[in-house]
């Protein structure tokens, strides 16, 4: 089994070694772009990329500047290779969340075949670093170490991990939040400092603007880019739709928390992760690497046969198999082809619900040495931060009476 599983990650690194030089990956050529271009400031906003419009951060292309020195495919082959680590390190910290024995090697190879993942790679996009980022430093808050360093880095490249220091604030885990909102601060001052022109008008115009990119893309998986395509345009989805996104926001909040309050914070970190692609008013397709600590959790449950389901659901993507790019039929509702087309907006609601549901039993037993570690913070935390650790005792000592 171990020589199988290295045959299949050694085959799939060298896919994507190889795809790295030879394809020129859209969105990366914008990212080595936009480390060009903030180097003429206002330029990185008011011109297009490779003919598009470039929407990161200026902090985003402020770290591009030594790459772009680079030659584009050099940049390239670099950069997959670091996204493939990237992802190597997210596994790893997934599976130190479930407190649970398994295949590094099975998870990265089941993993690299889940679209959302290997679509960041033919993107050349910047997920994985921010799926990495984020996990890691959910696992340091788990163990009740410092923690907000990774979620303020990524906060500062692409703003929606903003939902995880929401989750730092309402979980009582004040200092770490405070720690992620002035990293971020300090990678906006240091963009600001390199382009101050692109960085105000970055802040004052440009991050809100939907109309920059595709809203009825069929990769648009969110409810605004499902609405959009439904009710035939952006015109038709009103001011009313604001509710929509805070109404999920609050709801997915609500049910992180709940499972950090026992002591989950593997749970808790899918579910704010899947809210906050839910609340975005852009969530691409490649967006969608949350689903691996999601999968995470179905798995540990004990909730094998939805786990089944959503892995093969995110990897065949059949959103791709109905019109799309202008279609007609993308357009409206259709009975059969809607639900297809928007397939995982629909599976992240699932999940949301069903996380909500599964809330009524008793939650998972967890790592012995976790709950270890999680006393000994307790016993030199404030009362209120004790909250945690209890649940993590609660739920080693009573372990999952579900009958699974």
């Amino acid at each position: 089994m171990k020589r199988w599983l290295m045959l299949v990650v050694a085959i799939e690194v060298l896919g994507i070694a190889v795809f790295s030089v030879t394809y020129d990956s859209l969105d990366f050529r914008i990212y080595w772009l936009g480390g060009h271009a903030i180097a003429d400031d206002a330029r990185l906003y008011k011109e297009q990329l490779a003919a598009h419009w470039y929407t990161n951060t200026p902090f985003m292309a402020a770290l591009f500047v030594p790459v772009a020195a680079l030659p584009l495919t050099l940049a390239r082959f670099l950069w997959q290779i670091a996204s493939l680590s990237a992802f190597v390190w997210a596994c790893a910290s997934t599976l130190k969340l479930t407190g649970r024995q398994a295949s590094l090697r099975a998870v990265v190879a089941f993993g690299l075949l889940l679209a959302p993942v290997w679509h960041t790679f033919f993107q050349g996009q910047v997920n994985l670093f921010l799926l990495a980022l984020i996990v890691a430093d959910m696992h340091r808050v788990s163990r009740g170490r410092p923690a907000g360093v990774g979620i303020g880095i990524a906060t500062a490249i692409k703003l929606t991990p903003a939902i995880f220091v929401v989750l730092l604030l309402v979980t009582r885990r004040t200092r770490d939040a405070l720690i992620a909102t002035g990293t971020f601060a300090v990678c906006a001052l240091l963009a600001y400092a390199i382009a101050p022109d692109a960085s105000r008008l970055y802040w004052l115009h440009t991050f809100y603007d939907t109309s920059r990119v595709g809203v009825p893309y069929i990769s648009n998986q969110s409810p605004y880019g499902t609405l959009t395509r439904v009710l035939r345009g952006t015109a038709e989805v009103g001011d009313w739709y604001t509710a929509v996104p805070l109404t999920i926001g609050l709801a997915g909040l609500t049910i992180a928390f709940l499972w950090a309050r026992r002591g989950d914070w593997l749970a808790a970190t899918a579910v704010t992760g899947v809210t906050g692609l839910l609340v975005s008013p852009i969530s691409w397709a490649h967006h969608w690497v949350w689903i691996l600590p999601a999968l995470a959790v179905l798995i540990r449950n004990g909730d094998r046969v939805i786990a089944a389901c959503a892995y093969v659901l995110f990897v065949l993507a059949p959103l791709w198999w109905t019109p799309h790019n202008g279609h007609p039929l993308q357009y409206g509702f259709h009975p059969l082809i809607t639900p297809v087309a928007n397939c995982y907006l629909i599976a992240g609601i699932f999940f949301l619900t069903h996380m909500a549901v599964r809330l009524r039993r008793d939650p998972p037993s967890v790592d012995r040495d976790q709950v270890s570690e999680a006393a000994r913070v307790a016993g030199r935390s404030s009362p209120t931060e004790r909250a945690a650790p209890e649940g993590v005792v609660h739920a080693a000592t009573h372990g999952d009476h579900s009958g699974r």
